[in-house]
């Protein structure tokens, strides 16, 4: 099959659309193929140029007034009825509207960290600096970052620290930390928390875990195809390092 030939099913890939074979099959060929990788790289870049260009939208100043109206006219007695209803599906479809982004935020932030796990397994992106040692890993990020992540070693738990890199999610360089567990690789992307962050969850992409939580200082992500018991053993482990390094 020529390399033209694989193009769409790279977009296939990307979109998530592959079966798993093909996606084994393609992930073998995108390990010996610069050619294709170099093509994989430019269609996430230009994927993550469209969302970061993509504007913020917010409630149409329309719908604001149309409620407001509709709560005015609901006080003539005979309209009373039909108009309390209308107003209440207004606002019914504005909290949809919302949820709808606030979702739609969510998915977006999980679709970049999971293309940076994938970007990763490709020859020569997982590490930027590569070291077990983690008094040489956090210091790297100095003036690389606006914020010093915290970093781990649990080889003696049977999760070595392999290295770091930086990343660009949700419009901004963020750190990530790469770990291993026996053959398989553990990403994990981590900034600063904001207020309002979402809680923790999990989900299952073409066979890789999505861990996600957060601390009081720092939001979480982990990626991996270890097995989900095992990746939610080592988040245990990097709570409880945060905790013992929170400050008394």
């Amino acid at each position: 099959m020529t390399h033209p030939n694989l193009e769409p099913q790279l977009d296939a890939y990307l979109d998530g659309e592959l079966a798993d074979a093909e996606r084994r099959e393609l992930e073998s060929h995108l390990a010996h193929c610069p050619e294709c990788t170099r093509f994989l790289d430019s269609r996430l870049a230009l994927r993550s140029a469209i969302k970061a260009r993509i504007p913020a939208l917010r409630a149409p100043d329309t719908l604001r007034r149309r409620v407001r109206s509709l709560q005015r006219r609901a006080r003539m007695p005979v309209l009373w009825r039909s108009l309390a209803v209308a107003a209440s599906l207004a606002v019914v479809a504005f909290g949809g509207w919302r949820l709808g982004r606030q979702r739609g935020g969510g998915e977006t932030i999980a679709d970049e960290v999971f293309t940076s796990h994938v970007r990763s397994l490709m020859p020569g992106h997982l590490t930027d600096v590569q070291s077990s040692d983690q008094h040489t890993v956090k210091p790297w990020f100095n003036g690389k970052l606006d914020y010093s992540p915290p970093v781990y070693d649990f080889a003696g738990r049977g999760y070595p620290l392999l290295g770091g890199r930086l990343e660009y999610v949700g419009g901004r360089p963020v750190g990530a930390l790469v770990y291993g567990r026996r053959q398989h690789l553990i990403n994990v992307l981590l900034w600063p928390s904001d207020r309002g962050a979402a809680g923790a969850a999990t989900e299952t992409r073409q066979g890789y875990h999505v861990l996600h939580w957060a601390t009081p200082d720092y939001t979480y992500w982990a990626v991996s195809d270890l097995g989900l018991a095992e990746l939610r053993e080592f988040e245990q482990l990097l709570q409880q390092a945060d905790s013992a390094a929170a400050p008394r």
